[in-house]
C-alpha cells in the first residue's frame, strides 16, 4: 500500500483495473504477511492476480492454491534472507580487511580498475574536496559570522550539487536538483570520515594496533577538524539572529540615523524596492521619537554606496586567512591521544575486561604512550589560521561575485555600516565625511 508505483493503485487513486499481474510470487514482495496481504485484497475485490509460472489466475479460495501461494511467498521470505545474510557476510568481511563497500562520502571517490569491480583506491573528488575545504576555511576565518546555515545557502545561490545530487552525477544518473540543507552540510563538517577514516556506524573503524583505518588523506587533518567542532558547537547569541538572503545590498549593513535601528526593505508592484526604517511602527519603545522615518529608494543607495566603496578600497589587494598545517607534529600528537581516549574509553565500558584482552590493551596503550612521548621531544610548529595574499583586489572579487549576497559579504567583511539620516536632519553623516543638505547627494532622496 506504500509502494510508490503500485500504492496508489491498491489506494484505488488511479481508477478502476482488472487485476495484477507479476513476473512470479517473489516479485510481488518478499514478506509473507505482505504477500498474503495484497493476495487476499485481490480476492476479496473479486480482482485477478496472475504469476509466471501457475497457469491461470490464482484462486485463493482454493485450498491447494493458497497453500503452494504461501508456500511460494515464503521461499522468497526465506531467499530475502539467504541474500541479506551473505551481504551482511561481505560487509563484515570487507570491512575486517580495511576496505570500504557502499557510498563514498561527500568529498571523496572510489577508483576502481574494473568497471563495477572491487574497490581498488580511494582518493580525493578533485572538485567536491575543494568545495568543502573553502566551507571549512570560511567558517574558521569568520566563525561568529559564517554558519553551517548561511554556507548552505551560498552553495544553493552558487549552484553547487548537493551531495545527494553529486552521487547521483558520479554514477551516471540525472541530478534531482536537490539543495543543501545546513544539517547535512554541518554532518559532514563535522564526521570523521573527513580525516580520510573508514567509517561504520558513524565512528572510525579500528585496526588490530588499536589506531583508525585510514583510507586515504583527509579534507583536513585532526587539528582542523577539533577547530571545526569548537566553531560549529558555540552556541550563538540572541543579537545575532538569522541571515538575510533576500537579494538586496544594504541588509544588515543599513542603520537608521535616528533609532539606530536596521532598515528593512518595502517593494510592491507599483513602487520600486526601497529601504526604510520600520521600528515605530512596529512599536519598539526605543523608536517612538523616530520622526520623521528615513526612506529611500533601494537603487539609489545601492549605487551610492557601491561607488563610494570601490573608490575608497577597489584598489587594494585582499587577504584571506586559511590554515597552515605546520609541520605535522600537533596533529600526529592530537590524533594519537584521541586513539588513547577512545581505548580508555572502551576500557571503562568493559570491552577489554576478558585476560587477554586486557594484556592487548595494556600493550596498545603503552606502545601510544611512548609514541606520544617520542613526539613530544620533536620541535613542533603548531598549525593555525595566517594570512596570505590572493592576487586580487577588492574590485576584482566585487565585480566577479555571483550574485548580492556575494557582494554583500564583501562589505560585512570590510565592517562596512551605512547610517540613513532622513532628509530634514540638520546634519548628515556619510562614511569618514560630514555634509549639510545642500552638499549631500541623498539628500534630494
Amino acid at each position: 500500500m506504500t509502494r510508490p508505483k503500485l500504492g496508489p493503485w491498491l489506494r484505488d487513486e488511479k481508477g478502476p483495473y482488472d487485476g495484477l499481474v507479476v513476473a512470479a510470487v517473489d516479485r510481488l514482495g518478499r514478506n509473507v504477511v505482505d504477500c498474503l496481504n495484497t493476495g487476499y485484497k485481490m480476492r476479496d475485490e473479486g480482482e485477478f492476480l496472475v504469476a509466471h509460472g501457475h497457469e491461470g489466475p490464482w484462486d485463493l479460495n482454493d485450498p491447494a492454491d493458497e497453500n503452494r501461494f504461501t508456500i511460494e511467498a515464503w521461499g522468497a521470505q526465506m531467499e530475502l534472507r539467504a541474500i541479506q545474510r551473505r551481504n551482511r557476510g561481505a560487509t563484515v568481511k570487507t570491512r575486517a580487511a580495511g576496505r570500504p563497500k557502499f557510498r563514498p562520502s561527500y568529498g571523496f571517490q572510489w577508483m576502481r580498475n574494473v568497471m563495477g569491480g572491487r574497490i581498488d583506491d580511494v582518493e580525493l573528488h578533485p572538485h567536491a574536496s575543494t568545495v568543502l575545504q573553502e566551507v571549512a576555511r570560511r567558517i574558521l576565518a569568520d566563525p561568529e559570522n559564517t554558519t553551517a546555515s548561511s554556507e548552505a545557502a551560498r552553495l544553493n545561490r552558487a549552484g553547487e550539487l548537493s551531495p545527494a545530487d553529486h552521487l547521483a552525477v558520479m554514477y551516471g544518473r540525472p541530478a534531482g536538483g536537490r539543495p543543501w540543507f545546513p544539517t547535512s552540510l554541518r554532518n559532514i563538517l563535522l564526521s570523521e570520515a573527513a580525516l580520510g577514516y573508514l567509517m561504520h556506524r558513524g565512528k572510525p573503524v579500528i585496526d588490530q594496533d588499536g589506531n583508525p583505518v585510514r583510507l586515504c588523506e583527509g579534507l583536513w587533518d585532526r587539528s582542523t577538524h577539533d577547530a571545526l567542532k569548537g566553531a560549529l558547537s558555540t552556541r550563538r547569541t540572541p543579537f545575532q539572529g538569522r541571515k538575510s538572503t533576500r537579494p538586496y545590498l544594504l541588509t544588515e549593513v543599513a542603520v537608521c540615523g535616528q533609532c539606530h535601528s536596521r532598515l528593512y526593505t518595502q517593494a510592491s508592484r507599483d513602487v520600486p524596492s526601497r529601504y526604510v526604517c520600520t521600528a515605530r511602527n512596529k512599536g519598539w519603545p526605543a523608536s517612538q521619537l523616530c520622526r520623521p522615518a528615513p526612506l529611500i529608494r533601494a537603487r539609489i543607495l545601492d549605487e551610492f554606496v557601491e561607488g563610494w566603496f570601490l573608490q575608497r578600497f577597489g584598489d587594494g589587494l585582499i587577504y584571506e586567512t586559511v590554515y597552515d598545517p605546520g609541520n605535522g607534529i600537533p596533529e600526529r600528537i592530537s590524533e594519537i591521544q584521541a586513539n588513547r581516549e577512545r581505548l580508555r574509553a572502551d576500557r571503562e565500558a568493559g570491552l577489554y575486561d576478558a585476560t587477554d584482552d586486557a594484556t592487548w590493551f595494556r600493550e596498545r596503550y603503552a606502545a601510544m604512550g611512548r609514541e606520544l612521548a617520542a613526539l613530544e621531544e620533536e620541535p613542533q610548529r603548531p598549525a593555525g589560521m595566517v594570512r596570505r595574499p590572493t592576487g586580487e583586489t577588492v574590485a576584482d572579487r566585487w565585480y566577479a561575485a555571483p550574485d548580492v549576497q556575494a557582494r554583500k559579504e564583501i562589505l560585512l567583511d570590510f565592517g562596512v555600516r551605512v547610517t540613513l539620516f532622513p532628509a530634514s536632519a540638520s546634519v548628515r553623516m556619510v562614511p569618514g565625511l560630514i555634509h549639510g543638505p545642500e552638499r549631500d547627494p541623498l539628500a534630494a532622496a
